[in-house]
């Protein structure tokens, strides 16, 4: 006698009722879940231990002690619990396990805001910045993730729920978004959010549906399963907007940097090679920095490819490509593009100077070009690049950072011309120091010398005293207005009273 088949759809529902339905215990499904998924000492412990070791593993970051977080996690079964209330419309249960939830995930927040606001280390790891941008992938990943679980519960297959636990990562997120609220990094925050949310509702409602498949709720009526359904489509519908729109904007990132890379190498020699690419998707318009090993420099190759990367993008774009030059044959390119990587096997002093001034433009955001290198003197002069809102201590800072990157020479980067000298304060009667020290700074980069106006005649006297002993130039100015600091024009210096000698 054959294999029974069944046909038509009430012999399927027959069959699947006689064969599969039968022989789940219903009964004791539902105590194991009403067991694991409400509040209890050891769910608050195991919330507490894998928070911690969750931000641990993010902070480091490591991927081992992430995932023995994800395996101590107990939020699985409080969010299965749910599911099977909606799925058996059981109100006191869906409540009961809610109420696990929300408070295991608050305990899991606070901690985070906790030891991350005490933390020395508040960086945006790999790990964390993976998870800040959800996308349909996730959705498919917590359904499918979902469907273990509930298959493995009902079926007393308990070795899945290891994997599956992995696999949603239910934690970590959580951990992120406390990392956003005590950095006030609000894009962490959101996209962190928006991940542990779509674990969340996908698994109730797919642990639900599965629950529905294999029988349990069978006294419902055809009106609840069709509420049951709509929430379900409703659910994932909502959530895939924000989700596809996260993943088309990942997808044109991709293409973007692709194309990107093909247009400025298309624009140069054969033999020049592509160095580095920077591209800020979310400046507006998209910001691209490049450095360029050529053995030909393009003076016009900014205009040229911000038209075509315009047209080939749909969308505004910064460009400014640094092209650094180099020996004509492909082998000295090479070696080049190698050196800068990593000093190479045996770079020349020449290859060292090449490298520093490329180094120094790329911090200064100006032309290789314009970069001056006294090799007998081991000292490197620039102009920096115009940067909105940045005030002179700010481009004091940068040669300062062009210092730390370049220890083997001495850095003088001078500042735009047209930025505002600090304004000086007295408190108690005591000159601002570090105003004076980033005015003499200023004064010594641009060989210019500062008018100081306003003010009683000794106070003027004092601040252009302390400018000049800092190595600045300064004389006392006119006394209209309040005290300040005025770069002085050729013409003043017969009007200018003479600085008081430093002593």
């Amino acid at each position: 006698m054959g294999e029974y088949k069944p046909r038509g759809r009430s012999e399927l529902r027959r069959w699947w009722s006689m064969w599969v339905v039968s022989g789940v215990d219903h009964d004791a499904v539902l105590r194991q879940i009403i067991e694991d998924s409400g509040w209890s000492g050891r769910y608050a412990f195991l919330i507490v231990i894998s928070a911690t070791l969750s931000l641990l593993g993010l902070l480091m970051p490591s991927v081992a002690v992430l995932i023995g977080a994800m395996l101590l996690s107990p939020l699985m079964t409080p969010i299965i619990g749910v599911g099977f209330g909606i799925a058996t419309v059981d109100t006191h249960e869906m409540r009961r396990a809610a109420t696990a939830l929300v408070a295991g995930a608050a305990i899991a927040v606070m901690l985070s805001v906790i030891f991350v606001a005490l933390s020395p280390i508040q960086t945006i790891t790999s790990e964390i910045a993976a998870r800040t941008r959800p996308t349909l992938f996730d959705l498919l990943v917590a359904l499918l993730s979902a469907l273990a679980g509930a298959y493995a519960l009902i079926r007393g297959r308990g070795g899945t729920v290891v994997g599956v636990a992995i696999a949603i990562a239910l934690m970590p997120p959580l951990v992120v978004v406390g990392f956003g609220i005590a950095t006030l990094n609000w894009t962490v925050f959101a996209g962190s959010l928006l991940l542990f949310l779509t674990n969340a509702i996908t698994i109730a409602l797919t642990a639900a549906l599965v629950a529905r498949v294999y029988g349990f709720g069978a006294h419902l009526s055809p009106q609840h399963t069709g509420w049951q359904l709509t929430l379900f489509v409703v659910a994932l519908g909502i959530l895939s907007v924000p989700l596809g729109t996260a993943l088309r904007q990942i997808a044109f990132e991709a293409v973007a940097r692709r194309q990107v890379r093909d247009t400025i190498q298309s624009r140069f020699a054969d033999g020049s090679r592509l160095s580095q690419l920077d591209i800020d998707h979310d400046a507006k318009p998209i910001r691209i920095r490049a450095v360029v090993l050529t053995p030909r420099l393009d003076p016009l190759a900014d205009r040229a490819l911000a038209s075509d990367l315009r047209e080939r993008l749909g969308r505004p774009v910064d460009l400014h490509v640094d092209q650094l030059h180099v020996a004509p044959d492909a082998s000295g390119v090479e070696v080049a593009q190698i050196a800068r990587a990593n000093g190479g096997n045996a770079p020349t002093e020449a290859d060292r100077q090449q490298r520093a001034v490329a180094d120094l433009a790329l911090i200064a955001g100006a032309q290789p070009a314009t970069v001056r290198a006294d090799a007998q003197q081991r000292t490197l002069y620039a102009t920096a690049a115009a940067l909105p809102g940045l005030g002179l201590s700010g481009y004091r800072m940068l040669e300062a950072r062009a210092h730390r990157a370049l220890p083997q020479w001495t850095i003088q980067l001078a500042p735009p011309g047209d930025v505002a000298l600090p304004p000086i304060r007295l408190v108690e009667g005591v000159i601002d120091g570090e105003a004076l020290d980033t005015a003499a700074w200023a004064a010594q980069r641009l060989r210019r010398a500062i008018a100081v106006n306003g003010g009683m005649l000794a106070q003027r006297r004092a601040v252009a005293d302390g400018i000049v002993s800092r190595g600045g130039q300064a004389a006392p100015g006119i006394a209209a207005g309040s005290l300040r600091l005025e770069w002085q024009a050729p013409d003043d210096a017969e009007r200018t009273e003479p600085p008081t000698p430093a002593r």
